[in-house]
């Protein structure tokens, strides 16, 4: 099964964009939720995938992903998915030998900025970037699942959390 070893954190401040390397817008939707996964449709660039990720709270959850043609992808963002859509600049940010992914959301939930760190093994230690701000990979709010049916904006200030 393959598995996705994901930690997320809020980012603070700007300092992150010094290091940027290359960006992406994403288009994503959601075809699908449940307590158990959520099925997902990707654009980025010229490329799209569809991707069945696990819903479980951590770090590690599975995840299969598959590319498909483009304009089917855009197709089933503008028609199919009804659980839900996010736009985000993805920002590829090196740090202390890893590769952080800083994304930037876009519409409803313009303002967010969520870093994430692809491990191999949850016991992978790394150097945090002066950057990185509250750890958020066990709230499911920051689930991008989650901000495409209850978007950022529309959380109370007080449950927003550091930015």
């Amino acid at each position: 099964m393959p598995v996705e070893i994901e930690r997320k954190f809020l980012v603070e401040g700007d300092a992150w964009r010094n290091g940027v390397r290359r960006h992406e817008l994403f288009r994503q939707g959601y075809l699908a939720g449940s307590e158990s996964c959520s099925v997902r449709v990707r654009v980025g660039g010229e490329r799209a995938w569809v991707g069945i990720k696990g819903r479980v709270l951590g770090a590690s959850r599975p995840e299969y992903e598959y590319e498909i043609p483009l304009h089917e992808a855009n197709e089933i963002l503008d028609t199919l998915c009804v659980h839900g859509r996010i736009e985000k600049r993805r920002h590829w940010v090196p740090y202390a030998d890893h590769e952080w992914e800083v994304d930037e959301f876009l519409g409803r939930n313009a303002g967010l900025l969520v870093a994430e760190l692809e491990l191999e093994d949850e016991s992978e230690t790394f150097v945090p970037p002066p950057w990185l701000g509250h750890e958020v990979t066990a709230d499911e709010r920051y689930y991008n699942s989650s901000l495409a049916q209850r978007p950022w904006s529309e959380w109370p200030d007080a449950s927003r959390g550091a930015r």
